[in-house]
C-alpha cells in the first residue's frame, strides 16, 4: 500500500525537480537498457505474470511481520525523509519503508508491482541525518527509474541459481543471466547515488556516508581526500595481473567498490550536465516515450569507449593501445586497398621519387590514378 505524496508534507528547502525524467541522472549504461526495455511491447504483462513465480508476496509479508514499518509513529525521522525525497523528485506515491534488525549497513528497493525499501539497523546507527537522506533519496531513485523490477528477478535468479547448481549447464546458463544483470546493477547504482545527491544537495554528506559504508563510525579517523586517493590508486596501481584480480573481484558484486562510487559520483557533481538539472533544465517524465534506443545505446557504447580511453587502468589502457591501433592498420590498409593513402610531396621527395620511379609509375600531375575501367580509384 502507498501513502499519497500531498499528506503530512514536511517543510522544504532544498531544490525540487517537478516532472524530472530518471534519464536526467541515469549513467548511459544503465539508461539504455531501460530505455530498451521501456519500449518493448508487453513487457510489463511479461513481468506481472512472472510474479507469481517470484518470492515477492512471500517477501511483503516477510518485512510486514518482522520488520518496522516507517510512519510518522514509527521512525518518523525516516518518514519525513522518504517523502522529502519523492516530493523533491517528483515520484507520486511514496513506496513503503521498513527498517529490518540486521547489523550490516544496507538498503534496497525491490517489488514488482509497488517498490517497497527497506533498510537495515546497521544503516540507520551508522549514518547522521542528511547522510542518510542520501541514501533515502538513493532509494528513490531506484523507485523512479524501475530497477526494484530488476533487482528482484536478480534476487529470484540468484536463488535458482544455488537450487540448480548441481545441473551444470542449467547453472551455467542461470549464472549468465545474473552476470550480466550484475554488470548492469551496478551502474544502476550509481545512477542512484546521483539520484541521492540530487535529493540531499549535499555533495560532502554523499561522500561521508560513503566513507562510513566503508569503514564505519569513524568519521574523525577518516578523510575524504584521501578516500578518493585511494579511487585513484586503485583505478592506475598494479600491472595487468592486478587488473585481471579486479575484474574476477568485481563479477560477483552487484554493487560497485565504494571508493570507485565516491570517485563517480564527484566527477559527475563537477560536471555541467549536473549543473544544468541544478538550474532547472532536465528531461522530463513526459517526453521518455519519445526516448531513441538507437540514441541511448549509442551513448552507453560511448561512455565505455570514453571510459575505457580515460581509464588507467593497466589492462583498459592495453585495450585501449590495441584498438586504436587496429583502427590505425585499418585505415592505411583501407587507404591501401582503395589507393587513397597520402603520396609524399613533390617538393620533399622528389629526388627519391626521382631515383625509384620507373617508366611506368603513373601520372604526376597530382590528378587521381585511373584503374582499369577508367574510373577514379575513390577518396578520403
Amino acid at each position: 500500500m502507498t501513502e499519497d505524496i500531498n499528506d503530512n508534507v514536511p517543510s522544504r528547502q532544498r531544490r525540487r525537480f517537478p516532472g524530472i525524467s530518471s534519464r536526467a541522472y541515469e549513467h548511459p549504461a544503465d539508461r539504455s537498457a531501460l530505455v530498451a526495455l521501456r519500449k518493448l511491447t508487453g513487457f510489463d504483462t511479461v513481468f506481472r505474470a512472472l510474479s507469481g513465480l517470484l518470492p515477492e508476496r512471500s517477501l511483503r509479508l516477510l518485512f510486514l511481520s518482522d520488520s518496522v514499518r516507517v510512519s510518522d509513529a514509527q521512525f518518523a525521522h525516516l518518514n519525513s525523509m522518504l517523502r522529502d525525497a519523492c516530493y523533491i523528485l517528483d515520484l507520486e506515491k511514496v513506496p513503503p519503508m521498513y527498517v529490518t534488525q540486521n547489523p550490516q549497513p544496507n538498503a534496497m528497493c525491490i517489488g514488482l508491482d509497488e517498490p517497497i525499501i527497506v533498510v537495515t539497523t546497521g544503516l540507520v546507527e551508522l549514518l547522521d541525518e542528511e547522510e542518510m537522506r542520501a541514501v533515502v533519496g538513493h532509494e528513490v531513485g531506484h523507485a523512479l527509474s524501475g530497477h526494484s523490477v530488476y533487482r528482484t528477478i536478480l534476487l529470484f535468479l540468484t536463488s535458482l541459481a544455488l537450487k540448480v547448481a548441481w545441473i551444470p549447464l542449467g547453472n551455467v546458463a542461470i549464472m549468465a543471466i545474473v552476470t550480466a544483470l550484475r554488470e548492469w546493477f551496478r551502474k544502476s547504482e550509481l545512477s542512484a547515488d546521483r539520484a541521492g545527491l540530487l535529493v540531499g544537495q549535499d555533495l560532502h554528506a554523499s561522500m561521508r556516508g560513503l566513507m562510513k559504508i566503508a569503514g564505519g563510525n569513524h568519521l574523525h579517523e577518516m578523510n575524504v581526500d584521501a578516500f578518493l586517493e585511494q579511487a585513484e590508486e586503485y583505478e592506475s596501481g598494479g600491472d595487468l595481473r592486478d587488473s585481471v584480480l579486479k575484474i574476477l573481484n568485481v563479477l560477483p558484486r552487484s554493487h560497485p567498490f565504494t571508493t570507485v562510487r565516491a570517485a563517480e559520483l564527484k566527477k559527475w557533481a563537477e560536471t555541467r550536465d549536473y549543473q544544468r538539472i541544478m538550474d532547472g533544465h532536465y528531461p522530463r517524465r513526459d517526453e521518455d516515450k519519445d526516448t531513441s534506443v538507437t540514441d541511448s545505446f549509442r551513448e552507453s557504447a560511448t561512455s565505455y569507449a570514453d571510459a575505457v580511453k580515460s581509464s588507467k587502468d593497466p589492462l583498459m589502457k592495453l585495450v585501449g593501445d590495441i584498438a586504436g591501433g587496429t583502427a590505425d592498420l585499418g585505415g592505411k590498409l583501407r587507404d591501401r586497398f582503395t589507393g587513397t593513402a597520402t603520396r609524399p610531396s613533390s617538393s620533399s621527395s622528389s629526388s627519391s621519387a626521382d631515383k625509384e620511379a620507373g617508366p611506368d609509375d603513373g601520372p604526376t600531375d597530382g590528378k587521381p590514378e585511373q584503374n582499369g575501367n577508367g574510373s577514379g580509384s575513390g577518396k578520403d
